[in-house]
């Protein structure tokens, strides 16, 4: 019979991904994170498997986390949609100011670094993307409806945009953009939506 975990899975989780958030997959050894979860290797490899795939559970987890918040966000009735829009495009763009340490997003760290060459990473963050840009297309057309964005542009289209710019800010700000051209730049997103 196997002998129950003793330990707390997200916490193990939340430890092994700041330190692929911090050092990348490649620089992460096996080492790094035995001591950051305060596991044995043979334990790590028992509850996950080996660093490939205790990775994937852990780029999985925090698309999941990162997917679900922006879902929460986005969510409501259409007379709302625009600033609840509104909010999530500030709300990034003081998320890319405060990240002092310049992490970004591990993500973006994860697409970058291994999509090319690992099909489960490309595969979950095609997956991310597609449902962000989704809830940016739900509220989106929730605004139209609303009568806050102008009809007759395609939401999806108008929401890859605003994906795009919030992706880039992400980006930007890790490259060491001052606050305020990183606000600049949301502001400016937001006012190039169609008004109707």
């Amino acid at each position: 019979m196997a002998r129950p975990r003793s330990f707390d899975e997200t916490a193990v989780l939340r430890a092994a991904r700041d330190q692929f958030w911090e050092h990348g997959y490649a620089g992460t050894k096996v080492d790094d994170l035995a001591a950051a979860t305060g596991l044995g290797k043979g334990s790590l490899y028992g509850a996950f498997g080996d660093k490939h795939a205790l990775y994937l559970r852990v780029y999985d987890y925090y698309c999941t986390e990162a997917t679900d918040g922006v879902r929460h966000q986005l969510e409501g009735p259409d007379d709302t949609a625009y600033q609840r829009l509104q909010d999530h495009v500030r709300a990034i763009a003081e998320s890319v100011i405060a990240d002092r340490e310049r992490r970004g997003c591990l993500m973006a760290k994860g697409a970058a670094e291994c999509a090319e060459h690992d099909e489960a990473v490309a595969t979950r963050t095609e997956r991310a993307f597609r449902d962000l840009q989704g809830y940016l297309t739900a509220c989106i057309a929730g605004a139209q409806r609303a009568g806050d964005l102008a009809t007759g542009h395609d939401p999806a289209h108008l929401a890859g945009l605003v994906l795009a710019v919030l992706r880039g800010l992400e980006a930007l700000g890790k490259g060491g953009v001052e606050p305020d051209g990183i606000r600049a730049i949301a502001e400016t997103a937001l006012a190039v939506l169609p008004k109707p």
